[in-house]
């Protein structure tokens, strides 16, 4: 079978989709991705061959995929939620299709589309990769689901050296971070007795300018690798931060700035598995000591076991391999 996924060109729509976009194509089926040229290279390392439709730099609208769809013919349409062009362009075609979420369901008044039929996207069943604990409740009650495992993926990046000190990984990803809050961030957590690693994502590590000896400043960090080894996470509270947090069964301090990221914030606090942080609280004390609480050494643990739960309910989803099997079901040479 021919299978097309389809994503905004960035590191926060892309990533998600690779898990199962390479188990379709080892699985056998012929897999080719549409995404605009910087998402490419972990594309291409993957064999998963992607193209950029028309002139499409981030966005991918219906009429520039629509002769990709005449010229490639694929039996099924794999598009996310970031990307209702697509799901046009797959409907008009008579090419069946499913949302790939990134998440939880996207907030009214992010700036995204939902892709639901009463956000005027079509209805097709999503592949949904949150965990139904943290789910939207509507979503869950109104929609046609099928689960995915959420798999975090990573580019590699340099190795960072283990220690006997608890780690605190800090990131706040590849759009909202400033120097300003990464400063502030390492001014409260550098005293915590902890080994700290620090992606940038957008901000120059030389914004920082010096840091602590414990502290570790790195431009990319490969978060599948760091993650299983992270006594705490504290970030922005973006999707794929937030599931691969949650995989780990690793609590989170969440400081939100934008987007999905409030919403995200406020469920994992409900679920017992993050605190959360407000813009307007922030500063080097009052992260200090939300992080503190998180680490099982300063002997409380009740974050941790929550989020160890929630990783149990993930490990039990379909994995993308099985998934990937029963994708004829929804392609249209099934």
């Amino acid at each position: 079978m021919r299978v097309l996924f389809a994503s905004l060109a960035s590191v926060g729509h892309t990533y998600p989709l690779i898990p199962l976009a390479i188990a379709a194509r080892e699985a056998g089926h012929e897999v080719r991705f549409a995404a605009g040229e910087h998402v490419h290279p972990p594309l291409l390392r993957n064999g998963l061959r992607p193209f950029r439709p028309a002139d499409s730099y981030y966005e991918i609208y219906a009429e520039d995929l629509e002769p990709e769809l005449a010229r490639l013919q694929p039996d099924l349409v794999v598009h996310e939620w970031g990307l209702p062009g697509a799901a046009v362009a797959a409907e008009r075609a008579g090419i069946p299709g499913l949302w790939h979420g990134f998440g939880r369901m996207i907030p009214e008044g992010i700036g995204l589309q939902r892709p639901t039929p009463a956000g005027g996207a079509p209805d097709r069943p999503h592949l949904d990769i949150c965990p139904p604990s943290l789910q939207d409740k509507d979503f869950l009650a109104t929609a046609e689901r099928v689960e995915l495992r959420p798999v975090p993926y990573s580019e590699p990046s340099p190795h960072v050296e283990r220690t006997t000190r608890p780690l605190i990984y800090l990131t706040l990803g590849t759009a909202f971070g400033t120097p300003e809050i990464l400063t502030t961030a390492i001014e409260g957590l550098a005293p915590l007795g902890a080994r700290i690693v620090v992606a940038t994502g957008r901000v120059r590590p030389e914004e920082l300018g010096a840091v602590p000896d414990n502290v570790t400043v790195r431009a990319w960090i490969s978060q599948a690798e760091l993650l299983p080894h992270a006594d705490a996470v504290v970030h922005h509270g973006g999707s794929g931060t937030t599931l691969g947090a949650l995989a780990a069964g690793v609590p989170q301090l969440v400081l939100p700035q934008g987007a999905d990221q409030f919403a995200n914030a406020e469920a994992l606090v409900a679920a017992g598995a993050a605190l959360s942080l407000r813009p307007g609280e922030l500063g080097a004390e009052a992260i200090a000591e939300h992080t503190r609480s998180l680490l099982p050494h300063h002997g409380n643990t009740d974050h941790r076991d929550a989020a160890l739960v929630i990783a149990g309910e993930i490990a039990r989803m379909p994995s993308p391999a099985e998934v990937a099997r029963a994708l004829p079901e929804w392609g249209r040479a099934s």
